[in-house]
């Protein structure tokens, strides 16, 4: 018996309240969503990635808050955006401020911010990484710096139809990408950004984009 189609907010919310969720689409087969590494604490990987964020730092597609509750605690300003009420609702119980908010929307401190975070693969929103990066310089000020997650060396750049599942529900398909650190450089380019530092953190692979000279 085939699953109704339900919202992607629905589901995620699902996945976020602890109910066995994964991603159908995004590999050859179907991915276990890593909640649990999100619900918890900062790691010294997480940490690490974050050293990378200078000043007021936007953080796209927060989750849970994992990320946003560390740089708040090191004493920075930061503000979670997510697009599930159930995420922000989770990063504001950890004392961070947060937003219901996509980040094509009208976003507080455009032009202002000195860091966008992009971490768990949050390049891919959308689908379309050119357009989602192109949307970013416009937030961040000048100085200023994307710090992005990227997939490992080897991995091909693709964009994809995915879809999550849960136990008795599942999402529409919903457009997401992969950027690998061999395309990096280039799709930075193609934005007018340039790649700074890029650089294995733990078993991950994070890049700093800033403005080209």
């Amino acid at each position: 018996m085939s699953l109704p189609d339900d919202s992607f907010t629905t589901v995620f919310s699902a996945a976020l309240r602890g109910r066995p969720c994964a991603v159908v689409g995004l590999d050859d087969a179907p991915q276990p969503l890593p909640v649990p590494a999100w619900l918890r604490a900062a790691d010294a990987d997480d940490l690490a990635l974050l050293e990378r964020c200078q000043g007021p730092t936007l953080d796209v597609g927060c989750g849970p808050g994992r990320l946003s509750a560390a740089l708040a605690e090191r004493g920075g300003v930061v503000l979670g955006i997510d697009v599930v009420h159930e995420a922000v609702s989770q990063t504001q119980d950890r004392g961070v401020a947060a937003l219901h908010r996509d980040v094509f929307d009208v976003l507080p401190g455009e032009g202002r911010w000195m860091s966008v975070l992009l971490a768990d693969g949050n390049v891919g929103i959308g689908g379309d990484p050119e357009h989602l990066l192109t949307r970013l310089r416009e937030l961040i000020d000048p100085r200023g710096r994307l710090v992005v997650e990227v997939a490992a060396p080897g991995v091909p750049d693709r964009a994809v139809w995915a879809r999550l599942e849960c136990e008795g529900i599942r999402s529409r398909p919903f457009r997401w990408a992969v950027v690998g650190a061999d395309g990096v450089t280039a799709l930075a380019r193609r934005v007018g950004l340039r790649v700074t530092e890029l650089a294995p953190v733990g078993e991950r692979w994070c890049a700093v984009l800033e403005e080209a000279a």
